[in-house]
């Protein structure tokens, strides 16, 4: 048996051995050697004083592709829709005081949709801390409540492994951005870089497997019901798990209603999709959510969008919940099983021991619906109806294309009239709703993805406030497609404001202000086009396609008074949809 004396002595000596291996490097440089053994390729990111030695290192890098972004908030969100269609964390890299407080929008929207984003901040030296700085801002306080967690590192020896130990809190469990703040002196000590691997956090282990008991219960639930509904959420993407769903409903003939992030979770091809429920959502999603007696609700939340009047919110189902994050479980909505696990691990538990239900009766109602009230797309050649313009995108880039959208009215119709059959195919800012997401998320996109095109459906609002990453587009020859659907108003607010505030447009009317959005695009060496009736819309996409080396702007002139529908009145239930303009 070793003894006691040479059991330490070897340890010593393999600690002499990896003190020896292991390089003195700068924090700066110990950053961004972790980031390398990480496999982080692309950071998007805006230099600064408290970040210096950080793009000192970086000037001769040539592993990791830096994006110079030109706003700090686009950066957040590039970096979310590189982690949205790629399913690896962004990574975002800010100065310290506003170079870190521009990215709160951002990382607010990673967080209300659990994208895993790790954003890095530059801060004043550490002695500096409180006084008021140049450049200072407490930004650990200021995101404590929108971050999965956050760190300030003050010693450069927990620097490596604070770095391996945010990208694997944003990584597991439910995803989540994470703040990592560097005080300048800090990145300039020197200290080791290890690159050891193991991360072990005690008091966080999220629960993979769901409990056997609960998934035969759900199992049981399904197998009995005459009319099951499975209600799958942005979960599914997050956690791999489109090929399980996919096998549970096409196994047992059970129609499947996705929310707005769960688009693309289930291939909207398939007979059982009953596409988009909620607010906008179809007519026959939202009845057969209202009338089915199982509903299976898939890593979803329950949100206000989706649900309507929780009092009228499928009030004849027996509710099975699956869900990574246990408190997201009865949060909203009291369930009758719960089961606390990744979905990829529990739904091919529910496939295995469910039997066949008789559902036969229960798709003669759906398929009545279905025909009663299809989504309508209008006639008109002389003008573009926004329904016409997805249907056009959707058709031309043959259902492959990456769809990012903005939010607003442009945002549900994207939603409704693409047909979205591959994951990570539809990027939105769906929990916090924010504008000016679109472009730069389409950015972020386009680098995760660079052979996968692109297309941003953007507002004429919602453009307005990012525009400026035209430079950065056109610097980077990024071919993407920008489609402004543009109306010259803030499309949804206008719509609230005829429909419940007896039509009076409050602030929400763009017409005198708005840019020539072609010569805006040309002066930042992009491509711009214009088009005002369907035979010009259809000509500009098809030349705008050729084109591989710059982006590309379409103004598209779309009807100014066209309406989203179908709508459910904010505090209505789902079934009390409101159908169309007449109604």
């Amino acid at each position: 048996m070793e003894s006691a004396k040479a059991h330490t002595s070897n340890k010593n000596k393999e600690k002499s051995v990896q003190e020896k291996e292991s390089p003195v490097l700068n924090g700066a440089g110990i950053l961004i050697k972790t980031l390398e053994n990480l496999d982080v390729d692309t950071i998007f990111g805006y230099p600064g004083g408290a970040v210096l030695p950080l793009y000192d290192e970086l000037f001769d890098n040539n592993d990791i592709n830096h994006v110079l972004i030109r706003h700090e908030q686009a950066g957040s969100h590039a970096a979310d829709g590189y982690a949205r269609a790629t399913g690896k964390p962004g990574v975002v890299m800010a100065t310290s005081g506003p170079g870190g407080t521009n990215t709160v929008t951002g990382i607010a929207t990673a967080a209300m949709d659990s994208i895993p984003l790790v954003v890095f901040t530059g801060q004043v030296p550490k002695e500096m801390i409180g006084n008021d700085a140049f450049q200072e801002a407490d930004i650990v306080g200021i995101t404590r409540p929108i971050t999965k967690n956050n760190y300030l590192v003050k010693d450069v020896d927990e620097l490596e492994q604070t770095v391996r130990e945010a990208f694997h809190v944003a990584t597991s469990g439910r995803p989540g951005p994470v703040l990592v703040d560097l005080p300048k002196d800090m990145l300039q000590a020197k200290g080791r870089f290890s690159g050891l691997h193991k991360v072990s956090i005690p008091s966080y282990n999220p629960t993979k497997k769901g409990h056997f008991t609960q998934i035969q219960k759900a199992a049981e639930l399904l197998s009995e019901a005459e009319k099951p509904l499975i209600y799958a959420g942005g979960g599914v993407i997050l956690g791999e798990a489109w090929e399980e769903l996919t096998a549970l409903a096409e196994n047992h003939n059970i129609p499947v209603t996705t929310t707005l992030m769960g688009l693309g979770g289930f291939p909207e091809s398939k007979p059982q999709s009953l596409g988009m429920l909620g607010m906008h959502g179809t007519y026959y999603a939202n009845m057969a959510t209202t009338e089915c007696d199982v509903l299976v609700a898939v890593g979803a939340r329950f949100d206000d969008r989706v649900t309507g009047d929780l009092e009228g919110f499928s009030p004849h189902s027996k509710k099975i919940h699956i869900d990574i994050d246990p408190t997201n479980i009865g949060k909203n909505v009291e369930v009758d099983v719960p089961i606390v696990g990744d979905v990829k691990h529990v739904l091919p538990e529910i496939d295995k021991h469910t039997e066949q239900p008789d559902t036969n009766d229960w798709w003669d109602t759906i398929n009545k619906w279905k025909e009663e009230h299809p989504l309508e797309v209008p006639e008109e050649d002389h003008k573009i109806k926004p329904q016409q313009m997805m249907e056009s995108i959707s058709d031309i880039t043959n259902g492959k294309a990456i769809v990012v959208t903005d939010v607003g009215q442009h945002q549900m119709w994207a939603a409704q009239h693409y047909t979205y059959d591959y994951p990570r195919s539809f990027l939105s800012s769906g929990g916090l709703g924010t504008m000016g997401y679109g472009f730069p998320a389409a950015l972020g996109a386009h680098f995760g993805c660079p052979d996968r095109p692109v297309v941003c459906i953007t507002g004429d609002g919602g453009f307005q406030m990012t525009a400026y990453e035209l430079a950065t587009a056109v610097e980077y020859e990024v071919p993407l497609k920008i489609a402004i659907m543009n109306n010259e108003c803030l499309g949804m607010v206008r719509q609230w404001q005829e429909l419940f505030y007896d039509e009076r447009y409050s602030h929400s009317i763009l017409k005198k202000g708005n840019p020539d959005f072609v010569k805006l695009a040309e002066s930042y060496g992009a491509a711009g086009f214009r088009a005002s009736s369907k035979n010009e819309m259809e000509q500009v996409l098809a030349e705008a396609m050729t084109i591989d080396d710059r982006p590309v702007v379409m103004d598209f002139r779309v009807d100014e008074y066209e309406n989203c529908y179908p709508m459910v009145p904010s505090g209505a239930a789902l079934n009390e949809m409101v159908l169309g303009d007449k109604e």
